[in-house]
């Protein structure tokens, strides 16, 4: 398993009449996270697309369990428990401080940028989480 944890503090824009954050936020979170474990364990997004490979987003599920507010600080873990094959899984804990404020996951597929197809894992991110898990 590989997990990244990084922080974002909520702006004014991020909350909605209700004066908590809007659930359409979340997935921009989940972002964020996504975005910098990746980073963490030594490529980024840019660099992907570079090499000839792009990570669209087929599916998605949040649950909301208690609303963050303005100023707050909230702490995005992302983790990866399984190796990808064709697809990447990023699952996702929100919080502040102890309180849960969200949970979820992202599911995407590798896609070669020159044909527009789904492609296998490539073998320049697999060398990235060969470290984290032992066939």
């Amino acid at each position: 398993m590989v997990k990244f944890v990084t922080t974002v503090r909520i702006r004014y824009a991020d909350t909605d009449q209700m004066k908590f954050v809007y659930n359409g936020k979340y997935l921009e979170f989940f972002e964020v996270g996504r975005t910098e474990l990746i980073r963490d364990m030594g490529m980024s997004y840019k660099e992907m697309e570079e090499a000839g490979f792009m990570l669209p987003l087929y599916d998605t599920y949040v649950r909301y369990h208690s609303p963050a507010y303005y100023d707050e600080i909230i702490e995005i873990e992302s983790a990866m428990s399984s190796k990808p094959l064709a697809k990447l899984k990023i699952d996702y804990t929100i919080k502040v401080g102890d309180r849960l404020i969200a949970t979820g996951y992202t599911q995407h597929a590798f896609v070669s940028v020159a044909t527009g197809k789904p492609v296998r894992s490539p073998e320049l991110f697999n060398k990235l989480i060969d470290k984290y898990f032992k066939d």
